[in-house]
């Protein structure tokens, strides 16, 4: 018995509706983008009308908008947050990202929910719960294995989102304090301030330097396009790019990167996958993920923790882009960079270099004379430096100038029909409309058809491309002016037709009857922050409940600031499992050189494999 292929979608971040247009163009099947408040990143907020003018366009394609409203929610915001979601159910949303369970019981529409990473689904368990209660997607935590993600595929129906490129965060999503802790911007609540990206000196006990001033929690960028037929085969169903900050030319080249990956995989597989919107993108571009901002590249935990070699997680020297190796310095001369090496520059280059002290510095190409490079600053480097270009002028220029549309492909059939002609139009997902047109059909002195073709075939101003027409007509004469007409109108006919067919997304059900499946209490690490989420627990079998601890944060006690399967142990090569332990104390400590965080003890859980990070008391 044949089954339908699985519908492979491509998610792609946006932090405004230009941005999610341009993804949605270069071949992403969904966006998720902020709505006006309460999503994970605070400065990407959108309004209403945006969100509405978004969905009308990428409904066109069967695309899909989700909005983020996965930050904690508190009892004095419950109304509001209520409010907006029936506005963006209103206004053609598709699914909100959500971490707070108090949706679950609001007086909502019935619109689709996805359980965000910010839930913190470790477990097939918990993915299990959430799926019974109503989420009908789940988003896996980035840490996951292949294995990991195969177990909880095995365990749930709904559709399993998971993370393929973009920034990682040290710690599992959802269970990070670090800012909440050190300045009150907590992450659960949009506000993370990056504390895992500041230098750190790594001590003993005693409080002697081991590392000194390292951005040791500062982690690589993912990158899986490579393995996206894996991941596929694991159970993932809706691969994501992270990023709802990026500028558009990040999101465009790196969406196009990986829509093209896709295709492949679809393509080489027909029976077995297909993409999960309409259209394909037609473009001049070859894009190229290491040549937009990252700060190198890993797969993470894909094929599991002994996978990973030390050294490979984290970037300890910046946090920044350095980006490709394009040479080493031959030398300098005021405003003048000589280059020893092959790579051809442009005015407007942006180049960086590593100095003596380890320090990560950079400057624009002014003009370029062969190897001779003139800056705008004053430069002293010594020879033999490695130089890196972050800002490639010739890539962003082609990208900015590239030609990149999406088309939906379409058959036309032209008839004679009494008193005039008939034209249909059809799309590949089977969306059929036709529409008549009174003419006299007199025999022409010359052949028509291929002028008739290429009438027909002038839909620039839609988001449809002809790909076969079966014309009926042979040698009868039809004015230019009338086929012009037909072909705007059944194809606004088309459009119509496929927004009121596209398919939609209802919240399941809950099942009321259902426990939750890791005992009677929670612990300030479930973020319960409001009356509704505490009551939801409740209702599953919880009694007991710690508030989360936005609502009472301190800084006088012991607390876990964050919980992480990257571990710097492992990372410098002193697994406390390996020959190689004794490198470093059993004890270890972080501490920022400014002083700006809280000092941490780092305890190595080996059991389950997982680095707590623990903030000291303040003096």
């Amino acid at each position: 018995m044949s089954t339908a292929p699985q519908a492979l979608e491509l998610l792609a971040p946006a932090r405004d509706r230009q941005t999610a247009i341009a993804a949605i163009n270069c071949g992403a099947d969904a966006v998720y983008i902020g709505g006006p408040h309460h999503g994970a990143r605070a400065a990407a907020a959108n309004s209403i009308e945006d969100i509405r003018e978004l969905c009308r366009y990428a409904h066109l394609f069967h695309a899909k908008v989700y909005v983020t409203l996965n930050t904690l929610v508190y009892d004095s915001e419950l109304d509001e947050v209520q409010k907006a979601v029936r506005e963006l159910w209103m206004a053609g949303v598709d699914a909100l990202i959500v971490q707070d369970m108090s949706l679950l019981r609001m007086n909502l529409p019935p619109i689709a929910l996805h359980a965000s990473t910010q839930c913190d689904t470790r477990t097939p368990q918990r993915a299990r719960f959430l799926q019974d209660v109503g989420m009908d997607c789940i988003v896996l935590p980035r840490e996951f294995s292949l294995d990991e993600i195969r177990r909880v595929a095995q365990e749930v129906d709904v559709p399993l989102e998971g993370f393929v490129h973009g920034a990682l965060c040290v710690c599992y999503s959802g269970d990070c304090r670090a800012s909440l802790l050190n300045g009150g911007r907590s992450a659960n609540r949009g506000e993370c301030a990056q504390i895992c990206r500041l230098p750190y000196n790594l001590t003993d006990k005693s409080g002697r330097v081991l590392v000194a001033n390292r951005h040791l929690l500062s982690l690589r960028d993912l990158e899986r396009k490579s393995r996206l037929a894996d991941l596929a085969d694991a159970g993932i169903r809706s691969f994501k790019i992270e990023g709802r900050l990026k500028a558009m030319d990040y999101v465009m080249n790196t969406v196009l990167a990986y829509s093209q990956a896709l295709d492949d995989l679809c393509d080489k597989n027909p029976d077995k996958y297909c993409r999960a919107s309409a259209g394909r993108v037609i473009t001049n571009f070859c894009p190229d993920v290491e040549r937009s901002f990252n700060r190198g590249f890993t797969p993470f935990f894909i094929d599991g923790v002994d996978s990973v070699k030390p050294a490979s997680l984290s970037q300890p020297l910046t946090p920044k882009w350095t980006g490709r190796y394009v040479g080493k310095v031959k030398s300098t001369r005021g405003r003048t960079v000589v280059v020893d090496g092959n790579c051809e520059f442009r005015a407007g280059d942006g180049l960086g270099y590593f100095d003596s002290n380890d320090k990560f510095c950079g400057f624009r190409v002014n003009t370029v004379n062969g190897r001779n490079l003139t800056t705008t600053v004053q430069l002293d480097i010594a020879p033999g430096t490695a130089l890196y270009r972050n800002l490639d002028k010739a890539f962003d220029d082609s990208l900015k100038s590239a030609r990149i549309e999406r088309r939906i492909p379409v058959k036309m059939s032209l008839r004679s029909v009494p008193g005039g002609i008939a034209l249909s139009i059809e799309d590949s997902q089977g969306c059929r409309v036709e529409s008549m047109s009174e003419c006299q059909l007199d025999s022409a002195r010359s052949p028509q058809g291929e002028a008739r073709r290429n009438t027909l075939a002038k839909l620039g101003d839609t988001i449809y491309i002809l790909e076969d027409l079966q014309d009926n007509l042979g040698d009868k004469f039809v004015p230019l002016s009338v086929l012009t007409a037909l072909r705007r109108h059944v194809a606004d006919m088309l459009s119509h037709t496929r927004a009121a067919r596209r398919p939609l997304c209802l919240r399941r059900p809950e099942n009321k009857d259902i426990t939750w499946p890791e005992g009677d209490s929670l612990s300030f690490h479930s973020n319960v922050a409001n009356k509704l989420a505490d009551r939801f627990y409740r209702e599953h079998g919880v009694r007991k409940i710690e508030p989360a601890l936005e609502l009472s944060s301190s800084n006088n006690t012991e607390t876990v600031v964050m919980s992480s399967r990257f571990c710097l142990r492992r990372e410098l090569n002193a697994c406390l499992k390996s020959k190689n332990a004794s490198k470093l104390p059993r004890e270890l400590y972080l501490e920022n050189p400014d002083g700006r965080v809280r000092r941490m003890r780092v305890d190595c859980d080996c059991a389950s494999c997982t680095m707590h990070l623990i903030a000291m008391p303040s003096v």
